[in-house]
């Protein structure tokens, strides 16, 4: 290093000092929980013989209902209904139901023709579908998603064993044409792997409301979202980060256990979304908080560093190697947790993919706090 005044010097330590610190952090989460996933080998279960109880809010969602729910009801299980809680809905989502119980006689309708909803969001439509559900096993999508076959119920189901009272499933998006697709494909399979791997580590903090389950008796006891209601997202991440734990929950990454659901096809749709979505993760308990903090912040702190000890040319064969280890690390274990996800092909991209990210969650973050999100339909 050439001669540069001692306060300069000082501050190049530093730099480089954080920046070892947090690849060691990065390194951490990469080798000791996203590696649970990329290893996870799925167990073989017994055909489970309870019952279930699929449960659908829909709000004018004719159209999707039309084309996802006889995928639902026709899946290849003994003993299963499907609830699908009509709220107040403007369009004619009345009439098709109507047409398809004629059908499908486990098709129960649970009609709310009054906005009683006192809050914003769909936890009020989602609690009265679940109460209204005939058998303990509850079994979460949304009227957008579709089963990836008709073993999708048997596959949840199966999970639920012995002392587990939730199933982490997968929700994906169809895959499409276009950069936007693929962003919101790799961000959703980047947040499963998290998730995911956190679960396997005994540590769950979220699931997604396209594909989940939980027992009955586990939302009444824990009084459903009543300490979140206030809050108009979170009928799915909030409650599991409030409910699960080492003992209660498992995952389901089966390819034949995931939900498919078409991605948004426009920027503003997508970004109203993301705010929905990140406007939650602030009522996490205070360790989730931490962990994730941790990741994001050593995430952003790397590229950071790496940036100015390049710049002032300090340490250069170490840090272009340390940067080397890096992106090994996170292309092998991507690699292998998208392969699992069916997400074969994102994962070369994933270093580009991170850094696009940091920069949009910030952005959208600050956006949180000077507007509120836009609300459930």
């Amino acid at each position: 290093m050439p001669d540069v005044p001692f306060e300069q010097h000082v501050c190049c330590q530093i730099i480089f000092i954080v920046f070892l610190v947090v690849f060691i952090i990065q390194s951490l989460f990469y080798w000791i929980i996203f590696v649970r996933l990329a290893f996870h080998k799925e167990k073989t279960e017994k055909k489970s013989e309870k019952g279930v109880s699929v449960v659908i809010c829909a709000r004018n969602e004719y159209h999707h209902l039309k084309e996802n729910l006889p995928s639902v009801l026709e899946q290849d299980y003994k003993d299963f209904e499907v609830v699908v809680v009509n709220h107040v809905s403007e369009d004619d989502t009345s009439f098709l139901l109507a047409r398809m119980a004629e059908i499908y006689p486990h098709l129960k309708i649970v009609e709310i023709r009054e906005n009683l909803n006192f809050f914003t969001g769909k936890k009020f439509p989602l609690s009265i579908g679940i109460k209204s559900a005939r058998n303990n096993l509850i079994l979460l999508t949304d009227a957008d998603c579709k089963p990836a076959g008709k073993d999708w119920i048997e596959q949840m189901a199966n999970a639920l064993a012995g002392e587990k009272k939730i199933v982490l499933g997968y929700g994906a998006y169809e895959k499409g044409n276009g950069f936007l697709n693929k962003l919101i494909r790799f961000e959703t399979a980047h947040i499963a792997i998290q998730y995911l791997s956190c679960a396997l580590a005994g540590i769950p903090y979220m699931g997604v409301g396209r594909n989940m389950a939980y027992s009955k008796s586990l939302f009444i006891e824990n009084k459903g979202f009543i300490s979140h209601y206030r809050i108009d997202s979170g009928d799915d991440d909030l409650f599991i980060n409030r409910v699960a734990g080492r003992k209660n929950t498992r995952i389901r990454i089966t390819p034949e256990s995931f939900t498919y659901s078409m991605p948004k096809l426009r920027w503003r749709d997508w970004i109203l979304q993301k705010k929905r979505h990140l406007s939650t993760a602030r009522y996490y308990k205070w360790f989730h908080k931490l962990l994730l903090g941790a990741y994001s912040l050593s995430q952003f702190l790397f590229f950071l560093t790496f940036v100015l000890l390049v710049v002032f040319g300090i340490n250069l064969p170490v840090v272009l190697g340390i940067m080397g280890l890096k992106l090994i690390s996170q292309l092998l274990i991507f690699q292998r947790c998208m392969s699992k996800l069916n997400e074969k092909k994102l994962w070369i991209a994933a270093p580009l993919f991170e850094l696009f990210f940091l920069f949009l969650n910030a952005s959208v973050a600050v956006s949180n706090l000077i507007s509120k999100p836009k609300r459930w339909k």
